[in-house]
């Protein structure tokens, strides 16, 4: 383990996480950015952009920056494994919550995946942002490393409501689409590679520097022709003079000019520090501990400190001074000159270490990107079967399904215990797209391949989705769910699954009594083993048998645990949570607290986005469930719409026994009195196209990221209008806060 000075009693993930929000102490650089901050500065804009190619000193004009700042500081360095939103946006409130009381409030409740996190986490966090109650500056550095769709959307609402008076300081090695739409409207100032460039008399600064001041005027001036005032190319130039007779001759681009120039620096060291230097590039953040153990060294303490004190481009990514990172693009150069000089074997080697290291230490998460880039697709895969769920749980889907991309089709056919997690993530997502590709290749998935010893088991885990996806009817869930109550094992973390699964198909059949005693045993189960779906899936439905039992009191208390459920797992708006909600909101409207039921109801309303035909028992329950608790607040047109949307679901899955039921008894209700008045909730198609409106995404760009065509975005927008009595987009995004279908 590692030693307790280096971790101080917390574990590595929580160590990792703190130095991407530590402000960088400020370097002794030969040339200031003085006036490149003060323009930026007094600019006034609420996002102010550096935009430039690798070495042109972006990093350091934003520690500057910080350094000289007035205003409180908030800093955030990113990297790859941050291109989620789940991960983005509470690491930029974590950043912010020394001085943003609300940030450090939702930091930990901003979950959500696709638009739930647009819709629900962005705008949370942009609220937080904006009610600051001091002025501040948030530096996020490596912006380019986020650039997927999902986070620039989310950026782009946080952005938008930064309050006057306050910036956001975005570094990139390109510009970021979202940017251009800001300029548009006068809220971007741009910092580009041209006001970065060094002159000749700041290239004499950085030569004095670097101990190479006797270099003359006329070699100097051709220098900086020919690195084109680059002013990593000066810097390096500057240490290759130090050591030898005349500056460098090279020319060429930025990219060839950095690695020759890097490899005429590395050329001067000694070997011992050279190798350290390749070897150590593999990792993203090192320590002497994990470099000893990687490398199979013993002196990476002493090897770091000589790389540090030297000025090789090695930052600290702590206050302590344990952590440290390389410059990027002298990392780039160092992995490239490990394949080089020790070939791709060794490098994978290096993986695999640093993959057992992190592994072993807690951080699962790096373990699989060093495994997948080590080429261990076996190790990967079946970490990442393992972290699935948990995943999802925290809403991390885009990770997933970055490393599913990865990984590749042939790979996740192969392992079934990957293929299970990932249709069990879609299922309870409601991604109907990913979750019938999902289940058709676990259907195709021979069990007769598969070892002996895993054959049972796999069949309990195909079982299980099969009745959760009710495609055959309710009689087929019930012999599944059977299977799979009987096979799974007493300690396997499936089964608080499966005896939920055996409950609802009890629950279905009309035998309440064993579906009870099957949710009885299912909550403590789950509670223990750190599964709240289930405890917030059966914890409704024992306060629904309740109901029918008359016992309301009881009732309460089941619906209570479900929606304490929800909170303390931070799972709002996920589809799993509609039905505790809204039955929730059946008892707080019936108990009289019609305040308390309006939330609740508004709630799972939202969550019900994800509630397809993928689930759709729960879906339609869900519904109808929805539907009463519209009637008790005599809204019959809201109720009539669930009504409508229950019949589309068993349009697909038609034989849902007591929740088909459910649906006709519903149809009775609404047919005893006519139809008058109420209101006409958004569908789901419109609930998901609501975070979108937040930001400056065309009608073409939304229907893009939602996979439906121009005109089917156009009509959406039409009824949302309609139905929130707005006339334009921020007028919709109001209504819609008020009546909170986004944001908390």
């Amino acid at each position: 383990m590692l030693r307790e000075s280096v971790l101080g009693g917390r574990d590595l993930q929580t160590v990792l996480l703190e130095s991407k929000t530590e402000i960088p102490r400020p370097t002794s650089s030969a040339v200031k950015r003085t006036r490149q901050i003060r323009r930026a500065r007094d600019s006034g804009a609420r996002v102010v952009s550096v935009a430039a190619p690798a070495g042109y000193g972006k990093s350091t004009m934003l520690t500057e920056w910080a350094a000289t700042e007035s205003r409180r500081v908030a800093w955030v360095s990113l990297d790859r494994t941050d291109d989620d939103p789940a991960l983005l946006l509470p690491l930029i409130a974590a950043a912010c919550a020394p001085f943003s009381p609300l940030a450090d409030a939702v930091m930990a409740d901003m979950r959500g995946v696709g638009a739930g996190a647009l819709g629900r986490s962005a705008p949370m966090l942009a609220a937080a942002l904006a009610s600051t109650p001091v002025s501040f500056v948030l530096f996020i550095d490596d912006a380019h490393l986020v650039a997927s769709e999902e986070c620039q959307d989310a950026l782009e609402v946080v952005l938008s409501r930064i309050a006057p008076g306050s910036q956001v300081v975005l570094a990139s090695r390109q510009e970021s689409p979202l940017i251009a739409r800001l300029r548009s409207t006068g809220d971007a100032w741009d910092v580009s590679a041209a006001d970065l460039v060094f002159d000749r008399v700041e290239a004499r600064a950085v030569f004095a520097a670097a101990g190479a001041a006797d270099v003359d005027d006329e070699a100097l001036a051709e220098v900086v022709a020919r690195c084109e005032g680059w002013p990593t190319g000066l810097f390096l130039c500057a240490l290759v003079a130090r050591s030898s007779a005349a500056p460098v001759t090279a020319t060429g681009s930025d990219r060839y000019l950095a690695d020759y120039l890097y490899r005429e620096c590395l050329a001067r060291l000694p070997e011992e520090l050279q190798s350290f230097l390749r070897r150590s590039s593999v990792l993203d953040q090192l320590s002497p501990e994990v470099c000893n153990a990687v490398l199979g060294i013993e002196n990476a303490r002493a090897l770091i400190h000589r790389v540090e004190t030297g000025n090789l481009f090695l930052v600290r990514a702590d206050r302590n001074g344990d952590w440290f990172r390389f410059h990027a693009l002298f990392r780039e150069f160092l992995l490239a000159e490990l394949e080089r000089a020790e070939g791709a074997t060794a490098v994978a080697e290096l993986h695999r270490r640093a993959a057992s290291w992190h592994e072993a230490h807690q951080a699962p998460i790096l373990a699989v990107e060093h495994w997948i880039s080590a080429g261990e697709y076996e190790r990967a895969s079946g970490l990442v079967a393992e972290l699935g769920l948990g995943l999802y749980g925290t809403g991390q889907v885009a990770t997933v399904r970055r490393w599913l991309h990865d990984l590749g089709d042939d790979i996740l056919l192969a392992h079934p215990a990957l293929v299970v997690s990932m249709t069990w993530t879609a299922i309870l997502l409601g991604d109907v797209r990913a979750g019938e590709r999902w289940a058709s290749a676990l259907d195709d998935i021979r069990v007769e391949d598969l070892p002996a010893a895993d054959r049972l088991l796999f069949e309990s885990a195909r079982a299980m989705v099969r009745a959760a996806m009710c495609e055959h009817g309710y009689r087929r869930v019930g012999a599944d769910a059977a299977f799979a109550f009987e096979h799974e094992p007493v300690k396997s973390p499936w089964r608080d699954q499966a005896l939920h699964l055996y409950g609802m198909a009890a629950l279905l059949a009309g035998d309440e009594q064993t579906a009870r005693v099957a949710f009885e045993q299912a909550v403590p189960l789950a509670t223990a083993m750190g599964n709240p779906d289930t405890v917030i899936l059966s914890e409704p439905e024992l306060a629904l048998i309740a109901i029918d039992e008359g016992h309301w009191a009881v009732a309460a208390e089941h619906a209570q645990r479900g929606v304490d459920a929800i909170d303390a797992s931070h799972m709002e708006g996920y589809p799993t949570t509609a039905l505790a909600l809204a039955v929730a909101a059946r008892v707080a409207l019936h108990g009289g607290d019609h305040a308390a039921g309006g939330r609740l109801l508004a709630r799972g309303m939202r969550a019900r986005i994800g509630c397809t035909h993928l689930m759709p028992y729960v879906s339609v329950r869900v519904r109808v469930q929805l539907a009463r608790a519209h009637l008790m607040l005599g809204d019959r047109a809201a109720a009539a719409h669930l009504l409508r949307e229950s019949d589309d679901i068993v349009r697909i899955r038609p034989d849902l026994g007591t929740a088909g039921a459910q649906v006709e008894e519903l149809r009775v209700a609404l047919s005893v009195e006519p139809m008058t008045g109420g209101s006409v909730p958004l569908t789901p198609a419109e609930l998901r196209l609501l975070p979108y409106l937040q930001t400056h995404l065309t009608i073409a760009e939304i229907g893009k990221r939602l996979f439906v065509s121009r005109n089917t975005v156009s009509s959406q927008l039409g009824s949302i209008y309609r139905k929130l009595s707005a006339t334009s987009r921020s007028q919709a995004v109001e209504q819609a806060d008020a009546l909170g279908l986004l944001g908390d």
